[in-house]
């Protein structure tokens, strides 16, 4: 009998091109595949991510910029600092964009004496950076220059002079007292003081003589608000004026904390251009990072 020979469906070239084309489009399937689950990874990733940073930046700790002298020598213009949120309790001004969902404040606790503090200012609600000096209920007053809290004249005595390298953001202004260039160096130099509040704590301030917020009528601290000052004295439109938009901070709401200063993780004096990418580095306070407020 004669037999037709009966051809391999998967030997034959048609059978072969039917299989590679199998196997690509279970390839590319695969790839499609894994392709949406790395995008899917991705994302989810990212959203992973700002929630982290979300929150962080809203319940633990929030960068600020320094824009003024008005704290020196404590702060300079161009640190960068990192605030703590907990410290004083969580309100509106905690959130992004101060989101108005929280009344009030939780969690709330005073600031002491001496604290450094972030906080909205109570008619444009900027940040603001200043030192608390008078809590609820204390009466204050200044003296020639000399702080009266509850009676009691804050101690005010000079110290080394506060010597610092001219910049940009740190000019050589009319109340120096020594100003001299040394090879590279440009140096400017102010009389420094430092005060002891009640409980002993130090404060190195600044004061150029006798100005228009030197001398205060006594006040009184009212409820659920801080008396705070700007330790470069002469510089800073605090507690001591009236609050005005833009200007002078009056009593400040203690509602309107937003956290406490803690230290410096970055400092610039000013002098970099984006043109000249050494200047990125020469620019930098190196000696200014890390330092705790």
């Amino acid at each position: 009998m004669d037999v037709n020979p009966q051809t391999d469906p998967i030997r034959s070239p048609a059978g072969l091109r039917s299989a590679a084309s199998s196997l690509e489009d279970r390839h590319r399937a695969s790839n499609e595949r894994e392709r949406g689950d790395s995008l899917f990874g991705f994302a989810w990733f990212l959203l992973k991510l700002v929630l982290a940073v979300l929150i962080l930046r809203t319940f633990v700790i929030a960068p600020f910029s320094i824009p003024s002298e008005s704290m020196l020598p404590r702060l300079w213009h161009g640190d960068y600092l990192i605030a703590t949120k907990w410290s004083y309790g969580y309100s509106n001004y905690s959130l992004p964009f101060d989101a108005p969902l929280i009344s009030g404040r939780i969690f709330a606790s005073a600031p002491a004496r001496g604290d450094i503090v972030i906080f909205k200012h109570p008619v444009d609600e900027q940040d603001y950076v200043k030192r608390v000096i008078g809590l609820p209920g204390d009466t204050i007053a200044m003296i020639g220059g000399q702080i009266v809290l509850n009676g009691e004249v804050i101690p005010k005595e000079p110290i080394a002079n506060f010597a610092f390298d001219v910049s940009p953001y740190s000019p050589c202004g009319y109340a120096k007292v020594e100003e001299r260039v040394t090879g590279e160096r440009h140096v400017c130099a102010y009389e420094q003081f430092r005060e002891t509040l009640p409980d002993g704590s130090r404060i190195d301030v600044l004061d150029f003589g006798l100005s228009p917020g030197d001398g205060m009528p006594l006040a009184t601290v009212p409820e659920g608000h801080i008396f705070v000052m700007g330790d470069n004295r002469d510089y800073s439109r605090d507690s001591r004026f009236p609050a005005l938009a833009g200007d002078a901070v009056g009593m400040v709401p203690m509602d309107k904390l937003v956290g406490r200063a803690r230290f410096v993780f970055w400092s610039t004096d000013g002098s970099a251009r984006w043109s000249e990418p050494w200047t990125w580095f020469s620019a930098v306070r190196w000696d200014r990072i890390g330092t705790t407020l």
